[in-house]
């Protein structure tokens, strides 16, 4: 006779805080959001990573590419780089994370001296940059010739037809230095020459990489940005439970600090196999994530195998029809609540404890602060950061309204059937994810600011000014239907902006 769950399973819009004792002393500005990423040994030894913000982006192909690895970085958290591609495209960005921190950053903007001004215009709308190379062939790693920046060319005065190398600043009155400069010794060169951009060349004057003076002043302003012992962003990679023996080694090589298993169903033998494999070959050096599990026997599982935090949730994602398609998943704040028990009662018997994630279900702001009070130590989110400027899909037009792409691992576009593989064809079988568009947001620094600031403000209501501290003060009450219409505006209409007043 098959099990049957006693209590109804719950989302996070069935919860609200209630507010607790805030002293003088707890005030937004002090609320700290610092929490481990991987398991460690609570009390005996320090967490040897962890987050400066309790967020990190969904392992998709619309949402965590290079670009959004490095925001998210720059604000404390980190970015799983989906493997839904082949593993040199992975490594391949996951190492575009690692030297862009670093300060040595490739070439993106190039052109040949005998293209045109009409041509320069177009690659800075195209790449942003006003800081163009000029080498012999156009590529990056080209002869460099020269250099274009805003100050050598006025559109209004000069014919689209002029050569680069008429208006270009020509090498010899360049400064430069060679390749096996140090960062401090480039950072030197650049405020002692008062420069905007320093050039890296090689012995035979091929162009090696760029340092920045943005990038110093970035550092400074980014307080909370995420960082390894050498000064690098700190990023994460997706693996899956087929090819993880090529991929891995990849990654592990290019520089990823942490693996997550992408997958819909971590209460698998695959997922096990895949952690002992790790294990075999690494020992504990390489970090990983399992999951996805909803209950306390899933979490025990993985907990055993050997994962480094666990992750939770299946089918509440926004794009993903698991539970429609397969009638399989369970509400995302039931599933924390109990995950999170197990977690408390496995670091009781062992001394370790496991960070859990909860993927999937965050609807609005103060669903985080609520996966957090009922024991999350971070979240996973697509939706939220697949809408801003740094996710790798494209911006559309739709209804007049900017729109961003947006679609599930599990859709006909992804087709990433090993994210649902459980043994048998290469292929995936039916959909389980959707293709549609978010609303454009504009940039994550702003967006997440915002965020953030509701996190803090909430943890305050509670009286907690860290995470551990709200887990353990936190007041939590389930609430009517009536609740939920109620906590929204209602018994008014809103105004609308364009409304004529009557005089």
């Amino acid at each position: 006779m098959a099990y049957y769950f006693k209590e109804p399973s719950h989302t996070f819009s069935e919860y609200l805080l209630v507010p607790g004792y805030s002293s003088e002393a707890c005030i937004p500005a002090k609320a700290s959001l610092v929490t481990p990423l991987v398991k460690y040994k609570k009390g005996e030894e320090d967490c040897p990573l962890t987050m400066n913000i309790p967020l990190v982006s969904a392992i998709m192909q619309s949402v965590s590419d290079d670009n959004m690895a490095i925001a998210l970085a720059k604000e404390g958290g980190v970015s799983f780089i989906y493997g839904s591609q082949t593993v040199e495209q992975q490594a391949e960005m996951v190492k575009r994370v690692k030297s862009y921190k670093a300060g040595f950053v490739k070439s993106d903007s190039n052109i040949r001296p005998d293209q045109t001004l009409a041509d320069i215009i177009a690659l800075k709308e195209q790449t942003g940059h006003s800081t163009v190379s000029v080498t012999e062939d156009g590529t990056a790693t080209g002869k460099l010739v020269g250099i274009v920046t805003s100050r050598d060319y006025r559109v209004s005065r000069m014919d689209p037809a002029t050569k680069v190398s008429e208006f270009m600043t020509p090498i010899e009155n360049m400064i430069y230095a060679k390749e096996g400069t140090t960062l401090k010794e480039a950072n030197d060169i650049i405020w002692d020459k008062k420069l905007n951009a320093l050039p890296i060349v090689d012995d035979q004057q091929r162009l090696v990489a760029y340092v920045f003076r943005k990038d110093y002043e970035s550092h400074k302003e980014n307080t909370m940005e995420l960082l390894d012992s050498h000064k690098r962003y700190i990023v994460g990679a997706g693996i899956n439970t087929r090819d993880f023996a090529e991929r891995v080694p990849a990654l592990v090589e290019a520089g990823a600090d942490v693996l997550c298993i992408d997958s819909s169903e971590g209460f698998t033998a695959w997922q096990k196999n895949t952690i002992d494999w790790i294990r075999e070959h690494y020992g504990n050096t390489v970090k990983v994530g399992a999951g996805n599990v909803v209950d306390r026997e899933g979490f025990r599982f993985l907990a055993e195998a050997g994962a480094d935090f666990i992750k939770i949730g299946i089918g509440g994602g926004s794009i993903c029809i698991t539970r429609e398609t397969k009638g399989i998943g369970r509400g995302q704040a039931t599933s924390v609540i109990e995950v999170a028990a197990a977690r408390d009662e496995y670091y009781k018997e062992t001394g370790i404890y496991i960070p859990i994630c909860s993927d999937g279900g965050i609807v609005h702001d103060y669903h985080i602060t609520l996966a957090l009070a009922m024991g999350c130590d971070f979240c996973m989110l697509g939706r939220y950061f697949s809408r801003f400027e740094e996710s790798p899909t494209n911006k559309v037009i739709v209804n007049g309204n900017y729109m961003k792409e947006y679609w599930g691992e599990g859709s006909a576009r992804a087709r990433n059937w090993q994210r649902y593989d459980m043994g048998g064809a290469s292929k995936l079988s039916f959909e389980e994810g959707v293709d549609s568009y978010v609303p454009y947001a504009g940039y994550l620094h702003d967006n997440l600011a915002i965020t953030l600031s509701k996190v803090r403000s909430t943890m305050c209501n509670c009286g907690a000014l860290t995470i551990p501290e709200l887990q353990e003060k936190a007041r939590i009450t389930l609430v009517s239907a009536t609740s939920i219409v109620e906590g929204g505006a209602h018994d008014v209409v809103l105004k609308d902006q364009n409304a004529t007043p009557v005089k």
